[in-house]
């Protein structure tokens, strides 16, 4: 006997998911808890997007999914190489303290 997990538990989960990085994203200053917060996100957007190819029966959905993990792979990238060169220049990864403009 199979069980099948209705599609509005995923957008629950997905939907909570969410809600957790966005707080993440307003409520912390700490650099790396903002990048792990959005990476929550788009996580929890590609649940969503995969409870729904999958309710459909579509495979347009994942592909997709694949897409938004390779470029949030690279942003990851691209973000930590950035995060380590102002932490090297400015010894913190407060963001209050890099946003000043000062040399």
């Amino acid at each position: 006997m199979t069980m099948v997990v209705p599609t509005a538990y995923y957008v629950l989960l997905a939907a909570t998911l969410f809600t957790m990085g966005a707080l993440g994203v307003m409520i912390r200053r700490n650099a790396l808890i903002l990048f792990m917060s959005v990476e929550l996100m788009l996580n929890s957007a590609n649940l969503a997007l995969v409870a729904f190819a999958q309710a459909r029966q579509d495979v347009g959905g994942q592909v997709l999914v694949f897409f938004v993990m390779v470029v949030a792979a690279a942003e990851v990238a691209v973000g930590l190489a950035l995060l380590v060169a102002i932490f090297q220049s400015r010894q913190t990864t407060d963001v209050d303290d890099i946003s000043t403009l000062r040399g």
